[in-house]
């Protein structure tokens, strides 16, 4: 009866130790797909920000409620759902801003606080303007200065003046556009459930194993 009395403490023991191996199962494989999701972000997106690619996060199981989850934070969330889903790009205002000439940060993005930096030029303008070949074009634009000249030719003898200097076309800094179709694709939900279903299995063993050995007699 002694044998049986140690058979039935073992098997409570180990039932004990079920909901602990799962939730360490699951916590593991949750760190590992959003190590992954964070890899694929940065492989299928342009150089992405690291906002972008830290919005990835993973919450643990607890043996107390065995769920682990893989999420993207809220704001990053927002702009990435065409990149999974399709559809248009989001803006951040009213139009796509299409930078032209000017300075773009390290990621290949305009700065935060570039527009308003634009405006408070005196020199660059919001608006329409038209190219050489008269095509009209809505954009932050930059008023150009009048080209250095020698000095001042004297009247002809007949009295003319010499012919005004016509102002230099602006130069175009932004282009303001609509939103367009995004071409890239995530993968994000497939590659999360192909990594679950991969790992999953070896985890609950090795969890189970480590429970086991650990566990009180």
């Amino acid at each position: 009866m002694a044998n049986l009395s140690d058979l039935r403490n073992t098997l409570g023991g180990i039932r004990k130790q079920i909901p602990f191996a799962a939730a360490q199962a699951l916590t593991s494989v949750a760190r590992q797909i959003e190590q992954g999701e964070k890899k694929g972000l940065q492989l299928q997106l342009q150089n992405p920000r690291p906002f972008t690619v830290n919005a990835v996060r993973s919450t643990a199981a607890r043996k107390t409620n065995l769920m682990a989850k893989v999420f993207v934070m809220d704001t990053a969330a927002s702009y990435l759902d065409p990149f999974e889903f399709g559809g248009l790009h989001k803006l951040n205002g009213k139009a796509l801003l299409n930078p032209k000439n000017v300075r773009l940060n390290k990621f290949g993005n305009l700065a935060r606080n570039k527009m308003a930096q634009l405006k408070s030029n005196p020199n660059d303008f919001i608006g329409t303007a038209a190219t050489k070949d008269g095509q009209k074009i809505n954009g932050v634009w930059q008023r150009k200065k009048y080209k250095k000249v020698g000095k001042r030719k004297k009247r002809s003898p007949n009295g003319t003046r010499r012919e005004a200097r016509k102002m230099r076309p602006p130069k175009l800094l932004i282009r303001f556009g609509n939103a367009l179709e995004v071409k890239e694709h995530l993968n994000y939900f497939d590659r999360a459930n192909k990594m679950a279903e991969a790992l999953m299995p070896s985890a609950l063993s090795q969890a189970m194993a480590e429970a086991l050995r650990t566990a009180k007699p």
